[in-house]
C-alpha cells in the first residue's frame, strides 16, 4: 500500500482503548453498507486526508520525489509487519490466509518503492501510531475492519495525492507504479469487506468492526493534523 502518514512520522504510540463512533448501530448492514456508514461517519477526515496538504505531513514539507518515495516505503515496511505478525498468530484460516496473501503483497510494494527511489535507506523500528494500533487487534473481525478497511480508506486517498505528484513532475512511470498500487488497496479492502461479510453474525459483530475502522480513521487524521501542525499550517480547507 502507499504512505500513511501515521508511519512516517513516528510519535508516541495509541492504543485507543475508548473508541469514538458518530451515530448508532445501523440495521441490516453488510459489506457495502458497512463501508459507506464509515466513510459518512468519518467523510470530513478522510476529505482532509485527500488534501493537497497531505504530502506536506507525509514529508514534513519536503516535497522533493525522494522524500515521497522514502514516505511510501516506511508505510509499506510497517504494513508487511501488521499482517506478517496477524498472519503468524490468527486462529482463523480464512483471515490468516487473507493475511498472509496482504503481508506478501506489502512486500512486494515495498520492493516496487525501492526500486522506484533507488537508494539504501534505513527502515524505522516503530510502527507509527496506526500500526502501533493495529498490532494490538486480536480477532479477525477487528483486524479486518482496522487493517483492510479503516486502513484502507485512508490508503486510497494518499495513493490519489501521490499519484498526483507524480503526474505535476511528468514523471509517468512513477505515477504508473502508484495507480498500480491504489488499484491493488482497492482489492484488500474488498478482501477485507468479504470476511467481514462472512463473519459479522450480529449487530454486535458489526457495530464493533465499525468503531474500529472508524477510529483507524481518526488517528490518521489526528496525526495528520499533528503534523500540519508542527508546520504551521492548518488542516482545515480554506473556504
Amino acid at each position: 500500500m502507499i504512505p500513511e502518514l501515521v508511519a512516517v512520522r513516528i510519535p508516541q504510540s495509541r492504543t485507543g482503548p475508548n473508541v469514538q463512533v458518530t451515530g448508532g448501530p445501523i440495521p441490516d448492514m453488510d459489506a457495502d453498507s458497512f463501508r459507506e456508514s464509515v466513510e459518512t461517519a468519518k467523510r470530513t477526515q478522510l476529505d482532509r486526508l485527500g488534501s493537497s496538504k497531505l504530502l506536506l505531513a507525509l514529508t514534513e514539507a519536503d516535497l522533493s520525489e525522494p522524500a515521497v518515495l522514502r514516505a511510501a516505503a516506511y508505510s509499506e515496511h510497517a504494513a508487511r509487519g501488521t499482517f506478517a505478525a496477524w498472519a503468524a498468530d490468527e486462529a482463523d484460516d480464512e483471515a490468516r490466509a487473507a493475511f498472509e496473501a496482504t503481508a506478501t503483497r506489502e512486500a512486494e510494494h515495498l520492493d516496487r518503492v525501492l526500486d522506484a527511489l533507488g537508494e539504501d535507506i534505513d527502515l524505522p523500528d516503530e510502527p507509527g501510531v496506526m500500526h502501533a494500533y493495529l498490532r494490538g487487534r486480536e480477532d479477525a473481525i477487528e483486524r479486518a475492519a482496522a487493517g483492510m478497511v479503516g486502513r484502507g480508506l485512508v490508503s486510497i486517498r494518499t495513493h490519489t495525492q501521490v499519484i498526483g505528484f507524480f503526474v505535476n513532475e511528468a514523471d509517468e512511470p512513477r505515477a504508473d507504479l502508484f495507480r498500480d498500487l491504489k488499484a491493488e488497496t482497492e482489492e484488500t479492502l474488498s478482501a477485507g469487506l468479504d470476511l467481514l461479510d462472512d463473519r459479522c453474525a450480529t449487530d454486535a459483530d458489526w457495530e464493533r468492526a465499525r468503531m474500529v475502522a472508524e477510529y483507524v480513521v481518526q488517528l490518521a487524521y489526528d496525526d495528520y493534523a499533528d503534523g500540519l501542525a508542527e508546520l504551521g499550517v492548518d488542516p482545515k480547507p480554506l473556504c
